[in-house]
């Protein structure tokens, strides 16, 4: 079974709602709308899950960048980053030795950090 496929299958046992852009990319919808769309990425021996957090604010960038780098400390495997004009939450993975648990416990460690994270980044938005 290829990791696309393992991918696939891990989607439709977790009961996910998703759409499959391509044949190594899919976009998860959360219907309780806690963390957004996840978008997941397979690249030849790796798998990448992200999230947009929130745009860039035209203020306070420099103490949010900060803020994020101090957060980053906080999280075990994912990362905050900077993709265009987005904070993004990204983990990776080997794709070789993922199995079910571990996918889950990616999505569930995106919707965990966010839910922790939120109040403080929540400061940084422009209103």
């Amino acid at each position: 079974m290829t990791v696309a496929e393992r991918i696939e299958s891990y989607l439709i046992n977790l009961s996910l709602t998703y759409e499959q852009v391509d044949e190594q990319l899919w976009v998860i919808t959360d219907e309780d709308n806690t963390v957004g769309s996840l978008v997941v990425f397979v690249d030849d021996s790796l798998v990448t899950v992200r999230t947009k957090v929130m745009e860039l604010p035209g203020a306070r960038q420099r103490e949010l960048f900060e803020d994020l780098l101090r957060l980053n400390l906080e999280m075990v495997h994912g990362a905050y980053a900077l993709e265009q004009d987005h904070v993004v939450l990204i983990e990776t993975l080997e794709a070789a030795g993922l199995d079910l648990a571990q996918f889950q416990a990616v999505i569930d460690a995106i919707g965990l950090t966010l839910a922790e994270h939120y109040p403080r980044l929540a400061t940084y938005r422009e209103r």
